[in-house]
């Protein structure tokens, strides 16, 4: 049974770092965005591509083999509808999240080059913000509505 509560105590971790760290990207992203500094975007974005390699991408790794675990040590079948629409989700919130990150390394790219430049920001810089913007309703959303289920577990 500790085995259990270990492998849940990783899993729920998981999850409050997906959230946090993306609540988090997204804040600082927005902040700097707004300054309209290509410098600061610059440095904000380059933090923001390390933040999620590191965090993001260890829980993004790390959910599907401590739910798995959780699955097999409470004997739960796949089946149950709340894992599969969570699953579901998990692959919605992914297919909104790779693109994010790579155009925030194309945002970083751009600002960086508009600062060495001493140039304004490009259009493509904002056609990619407002982009990646659109981007974090659905990929966030699905990740909250992930959380509820695994709580609730409703159906």
């Amino acid at each position: 049974m500790m085995l259990y509560f270990l492998v849940k105590y990783l899993h729920v971790i998981g999850a409050i770092i997906i959230l946090g760290t993306g609540t988090g990207i997204a804040f600082f992203m927005l902040m700097a965005h707004r300054t309209d500094n290509a410098e600061f975007i610059a440095r904000t974005a380059s933090v923001v591509v390390i933040a999620d390699a590191i965090f993001t991408l260890s829980a993004v790794m790390l959910q599907p083999v401590t739910g798995g675990l959780l699955m097999m040590l409470s004997s739960t079948s796949i089946m149950e509808r709340w894992i599969l629409a969570s699953l579901v989700l998990y692959a919605v919130a992914g297919l909104f999240w790779i693109p994010v990150v790579f155009m925030q390394i194309e945002m970083r790219d751009l600002a960086r080059k508009a600062a060495e430049q001493k140039a304004a920001l490009p259009e493509r810089y904002f056609v990619l913000f407002r982009r990646w913007f659109a981007f974090g309703f659905p990929g966030f959303g699905a990740t909250m509505v992930i959380l509820w289920l695994m709580i609730a577990k409703p159906f």
